[in-house]
């Protein structure tokens, strides 16, 4: 049977009202299941009060935070559809989908407020917006509320509406409903282990899919406890897993590289409360993979999602005799295959393709968006994801690239991810990522944009060596460009084709 979010949250309330749901650093505050229960009912008035009704859209534009955790799965409990607004999206992206959403409310900080005024006009739309503190301890008062019980809600109702970044066009609304949450959660704690006795450490904003599904739905579902800073920091992360007794971090490779490089020789690193840390969003290079557990002492556990998946496709277990370095690992609450791009029929192992899902946790549709929807699902409802990869003998998935992202040199794909690694596997490489651009001869030559690591020293010949022993004349970099950071999505995700913009 099918279950609800607020289904989720009746139960916990029954079994553990007094167990702590969400813990933010940076005020010390703690919500437990009991309060936000009484919360999310307020909200629910308080959204009917304004106009609202079951199925509405509430927009957000906050940073993380008390409230901001509050508001996220509280609307969606109360029968309504969360819509969170990227804080790094430009304003034409902004604009955009404050025009295409239909937020009938939108909920944004003071700090805010202007950008969003300048998005609202250039979208020629006017939303209610309510500035609030994403710390505050209460924002709706029960006596100024009328009185009334939520709406009725079902599994099948509309819950998130998720825009895609829009990196590779206009972003499009992923609508997911409270069956597609649940399901993904649901997988995610049957796959880890987890049980209410489990706090997760997550900095991933609440305005991604990760941060959403994996960083906050999941210990909801599972009823464990969530602490949520405002954003990763490097300096106190370690310290927020002590004194919060986090049990599992949730990360992206980013993450993962930043605290490897801020490691003091000094300092002996054991966190024995730590069962496993949590990679995804973007693919793990196998050596800061193997670096971070050595250094660490906690396991990773690599895994891969998408906005159209509620972020679950596949993981690797949690035995740590059948992982494998280098792989988002096995099906995780979907069906997987890939398939030839012309003819659309299945490949056989170690042959590669694009990766196709199917699944409780994978969306409808696009929101006002048929040409879309159409074009992502085939007959047999099977969402073609874009990724570039195969499977071997064992079933565990390898993701080679985008479709999008290829470079096409002299005829020829290149995966820019197999550029990244051979990169990464310099001493002196923090990030590397490689793209392609325009040149007479080849059609495309390759880029490489490199952030080095604090401290280090190397010369573009240095590299160009490097990347001949490695990769090969072929696919070595035309061109090696070094940034003092690379784009990213909220994720961590390098966004390729702001760096092709970027070398234009």
């Amino acid at each position: 049977m099918s279950e609800t979010l607020r289904d989720v949250l009746a139960r916990h309330v029954a079994r553990q009202p007094d167990r702590v749901l969400f813990l933010a650093p940076e005020t010390g505050r703690t919500l437990t299941y009991r309060e936000f229960d009484r919360q999310a009912r307020l909200l629910a008035r308080w959204l009917r009060a304004a106009g609202l009704s079951r199925g509405d859209k509430v927009g957000l534009y906050l940073h993380n935070g008390y409230q901001t955790a509050l508001l996220f799965l509280g609307a969606m409990i109360g029968g309504y559809v969360i819509a969170p607004l990227n804080l790094l999206a430009q304003r034409s992206q902004l604009a955009y989908v404050l025009g295409h959403c239909d937020c009938k409310v939108l909920f944004t900080s003071l700090e805010r407020e202007a950008p969003l005024a300048e998005a609202l006009a250039s979208a020629g739309r006017r939303i209610e917006v309510v500035v609030i503190d994403p710390d505050a301890p209460e924002l709706f008062l029960e006596e100024r509320l009328p009185k009334g019980e939520w709406e009725p809600v079902a599994a099948g109702d509309h819950a998130l509406l998720m825009y895609t970044s829009g990196t590779t066009g206009t972003p499009k609304g992923a609508l997911l409903t409270h069956r597609n949450l649940v399901a993904a959660a649901r997988s995610v704690a049957k796959w880890h282990g987890l049980t209410p006795e489990d706090r997760c450490l997550s900095s991933l904003p609440l305005y991604h899919i990760n941060g959403q599904s994996i960083g906050t739905v999941t210990p909801f579902v599972s009823g464990g406890s969530i602490i949520a800073p405002h954003r990763f920091s490097v300096t106190s992360w370690w310290e927020q897993v002590e004194k919060y007794e986090a049990t599992w971090i949730n990360m992206v490779p980013t993450i993962i590289a930043y605290l490897l490089n801020a490691v003091d020789p000094a300092r002996a690193y054991r966190f024995p409360r730590v069962r496993f840390g949590r990679s995804a969003s973007a693919p793990l290079p196998p050596e800061q993979h193997r670096a971070f557990e050595r250094t660490f002492g906690i396991p990773v556990i690599e895994a891969m999602g998408m906005t159209e998946s509620a972020s679950v496709v596949f993981a690797n277990p949690q035995d740590p005799a059948k992982r494998k370095y280098g792989t988002p690992g096995l099906p995780c609450c979907v069906q997987a295959k890939v398939i030839d791009l012309d003819s659309g029929r299945t490949l056989p192992p170690n042959v590669a393709g694009e990766i196709c899902l199917r699944g409780p946790n994978v969306m409808r549709a696009y929101y006002k968006s048929p040409e879309q929807t159409r074009k992502a699902f085939d007959r047999a409802g099977w969402l073609r994801s874009g990724d570039l990869g195969y499977r071997d003998e064992d079933g565990y998935y390898f993701v080679t690239g985008r479709l999008k992202e290829l470079i096409i040199k002299g005829g020829e794909n290149i995966a820019p991810r197999e550029i990244d690694e051979a990169l990464l596997r310099h001493p002196a490489v923090l990030e590397a990522a490689a793209v392609g651009i325009p040149d007479p001869s080849y059609g495309q030559e390759i880029l490489a944009c490199i952030v080095l690591k604090r401290g280090a020293q190397v010369s573009q010949a240095d590299l160009r060596e490097f990347c001949l022993a490695e990769l090969g004349r072929y696919k070595t970099p035309k061109e090696f460009r070094f940034l003092a950071e690379l784009p990213k999505g909220p994720s961590g995700k390098v966004q390729r084709l702001r760096l092709a913009e970027l070398a234009a």
